[in-house]
């Protein structure tokens, strides 16, 4: 990874020193934005380098590796020619050329390489999270300050490796802070009043494990406010699971169908298993759908073949849809094997008049630091609550953040509650 953000020359430097250091085959693996990457990873193997990641052609470049059909060409004939078969990719590339097309809307934004990556050093996988990111908290016209306050924050946590799940962090505290208008100096002078992301707290606590010479100390100490880092590895403070004894009771909550894969991605991340859950009893195997018809629709009079098992199979014609009503619902016509039926569909693309909520407007007023889903309100009137106390939860694109009380005193009103949409300094908590 280290050497996928250094210039080519470096690169090799480094690979040729690792492979007379270690007696291990060196993997060289890059994902960033660098026009640089094919000619890093030709000098690399030049150099020795044993293993490389790449992207088939129509897969590569920008936020992904370098292009797989590209670097068989140009390594045939070599002393270190793989002997693939260049063909037989450029049919798998023009395969994956048709199938990119229905999620274009997924893309990063990108036309082409930059080498802004060695500016604020964000991974290709980050970067191509980090827009929508943005965007659904309102932030996509404030993109340019959020890649210059990666790089600001990377520097203020200092100089941490970014792979998966740190530079996510990095680029959850580059948002939290281009939303709240932030520098630097502001976080250092006025950390101690302010609410960081979840993630933000959990990296300095020590959940990722330890850096080298530890986290800055000043700004653990803001970060973390009362709480103490660990002092060795994170897994020391993970209760111990009862495999046997959790899987019966995950069953039993879920369905008895569910296998213990899913029993694992409830354990690694429970929020997504729930939703995908809640998702899947809904609307039940979305997935037999063609990805076309699932992302986009039916137009009128379009027809669609659906296997749902073998030997099964529906055909669904879409009629017409009707205007939508005061609440936005539109009446949706369609044939489900010969036979009409009629559901009803909220449109999401019509806008519908929403109350907004107070705002902040005293010391005594406690509100939300960005745009988000009120996930968990921890208080109620009348309750006493000390300085650093956890009030309420904001959930906004797979970031929490947890609000704090900034100073002891009583809860007056709860003016929000949990599942409200709120936008950036919406009144929650109101104290006396």
């Amino acid at each position: 990874d280290m050497a996928g953000l250094l210039k080519p020359d470096a690169a090799t430097a480094l690979i040729g020193a690792l492979k007379q250091a270690v007696d291990m085959p060196i993997h060289l693996h890059t994902h960033d934005t660098s026009s640089m990457q094919a000619t890093t990873y030709f000098k690399a193997i030049e150099a020795g380098v044993d293993i490389v990641d790449v992207a088939i052609a129509s897969m590569s470049g920008l936020t992904s590796q370098p292009n797989f059909n590209s670097l068989a060409a140009a390594l045939q004939g070599q002393e270190r020619d793989p002997k693939i078969d260049v063909q037989c990719l450029n049919k798998y590339s023009n395969y994956w050329e048709d199938v990119r097309e229905y999620y274009y809307p997924f893309e990063s934004g990108l036309k082409a390489g930059t080498a802004e990556v060695y500016d604020h050093e964000i991974p290709g996988g980050q970067y191509s999270n980090l827009r929508p990111q943005a965007t659904a908290l309102g932030l996509e016209h404030k993109f340019e300050e959020v890649k210059k306050n990666y790089a600001v924050v990377n520097k203020m946590f200092g100089d941490i490796v970014k792979v998966t799940p740190s530079s996510k962090v990095v680029g959850d505290m580059a948002i939290y802070m281009t939303s709240n208008n932030l520098t630097s100096e502001d976080v250092m002078q006025s950390g101690d009043t302010l609410s960081f992301p979840e993630s933000v707290v959990s990296l300095f606590r020590g959940d990722l494990g330890q850096v080298p010479g530890g986290f800055p100390t000043e700004l653990s100490r803001i970060i973390l406010k009362d709480k103490e880092p660990y002092k060795d590895r994170p897994n020391a403070h993970l209760e111990p699971v009862d495999f046997d004894q959790e899987f019966r009771q995950f069953q039993a909550d879920f369905d008895e169908y569910c296998d213990e894969l899913d029993f694992l991605s409830y354990k690694l991340y429970p929020k997504v298993f729930k939703d995908f859950y809640q998702h899947w009893l809904k609307y039940g195997a979305v997935w037999q759908l063609p990805t076309k018809a699932f992302f986009y629709g039916l137009k009128e009079n379009e027809e669609l073949f659906v296997q749902i098992g073998r030997g099964k199979h529906i055909i669904i014609k879409m009629l017409y849809k009707a205007e939508p009503d005061e609440n936005a619902m539109r009446k949706v016509y369609f044939e489900l094997n010969g036979q009409t039926r009629v559901i009803k569909v909220q449109d999401q693309s019509v806008s519908v008049t929403k109350a907004q909520n107070r705002k902040v407007e005293a010391d005594s007023h406690i509100g939300t630091p960005l745009q988000g889903r009120l996930a968990e309100v921890k208080v109620k009137a009348g309750d006493k609550v000390t300085a650093n106390q956890p009030l309420f939860v904001i959930e906004a694109m797979k970031m929490e953040t947890t609000v704090s009380a900034p100073n002891a005193g009583k809860v007056k009103q709860v003016h929000l509650e949990a599942g409200s949409m709120v936008e950036q300094d919406d009144l929650v908590i109101e104290m006396e």
